[in-house]
């Protein structure tokens, strides 16, 4: 069975009790006479009572309409005022943002970003939920979420906010004594440390100008935890494969080097990430803007 709108027609009777005056109700409320009329006539009908007694001269309420009329009270001020809460809350920079985000990313950059955020909008609450694993936004009632990708759900609305690349790289530790690592299939006479959630799975892709190699990787250690595949590279477990800003601190000050810099690995996106279906709040806008400032100096150009 339909539902029905219990609201509907509610307004045209209200106008029309204001007025008495079909064609003064009809002008402040935009719509024709005809339409105020109908509408008034279905929400007698859903009430079964008449709320209007009308003839060619004059219109008056019933005793039925007057009570109706009291008992709605001032119900349109209400859903004007709800309505301009609502606005405030979209249009403004206050109440709260829940943000999804990945840990190597939020860990090493996004918590210290969204501080000074909280600093500059101390009326915005921030509630963040670190994840790997694919969250359903609108299920878990999340604004936004920023993820290191290389492809993106058609679904979701997608603002980029830097690049960035995959590294090779192990300890000097490790490398030290082995035999040098010239092309990707060397990598296959090493240990390698995989990271579980790569999109091609147990398999690193190169390219050299016009060459492409894909090595199978039968990994030592494999992991859905790129941080900590990180620490166990710093302490020689073996080569691994991961996001350059993750690693950018340690290839500067030498507990990592890189292998294979002549080859290009792929290149990932830091995405902001919306619901199709949502609108993006002001606030949910000046986060994403301030994280984009804020990791412009600590990725690749875009």
């Amino acid at each position: 069975m339909k539902s029905l709108d219990p609201l509907a027609g509610v307004s045209v009777f209200l106008k029309v009790a204001e007025t008495l005056n079909f064609s003064r109700a009809a002008e402040q409320l935009g719509m024709s006479k005809a339409t105020v009329s109908v509408q008034l006539q279905e929400l007698e009908k859903r009430l079964g009572v008449r709320l209007v007694q009308r003839n060619t001269r004059s219109v008056a309420l019933t005793e039925a309409g007057d009570t109706y009329r009291q008992s709605l009270g001032d119900l349109l001020g209400q859903v004007n005022e709800a309505e301009i809460n609502a606005k405030a809350l979209q249009d403004g920079t206050s109440g709260q943002i829940r943000l999804s985000v990945s840990p190597d990313l939020g860990q090493r950059y996004l918590s210290g970003a969204v501080a000074d955020f909280s600093q500059l909008y101390p009326e915005i609450d921030i509630f963040m939920d670190f994840s790997l694993e694919p969250v359903d936004l609108v299920e878990r009632g999340m604004d936004l979420a920023v993820r290191s990708t290389i492809a993106n759900e058609q679904s979701l609305i997608v603002r980029r906010l830097a690049t960035t690349s995959l590294v090779v790289c192990a300890s000097p530790g490790y490398l030290r004594g082995r035999h040098d690592i010239v092309v990707p299939t060397d990598l296959l006479d090493h240990r390698l440390l995989h990271f579980s959630p790569l999109r091609w799975g147990r398999e690193w892709h190169f390219q050299k100008s016009e060459q492409h190699e894909k090595v199978s990787i039968p990994p030592r250690i494999e992991a859905n935890d790129s941080i900590g595949l990180k620490e166990a590279a710093i302490r020689g477990a073996g080569i691994t494969l991961l996001p350059r800003y993750l690693v950018t601190d340690e290839l500067r000050n030498g507990q990592l080097v890189e292998i294979l810099e002549d080859w290009v690995t792929a290149k990932l996106e830091i995405n902001a990430v919306f619901p199709a279906n949502r609108h993006i709040s002001a606030k949910v806008k000046a986060l994403v803007a301030h994280l984009s400032k804020a990791l412009r100096h600590a990725f690749e150009p875009l």
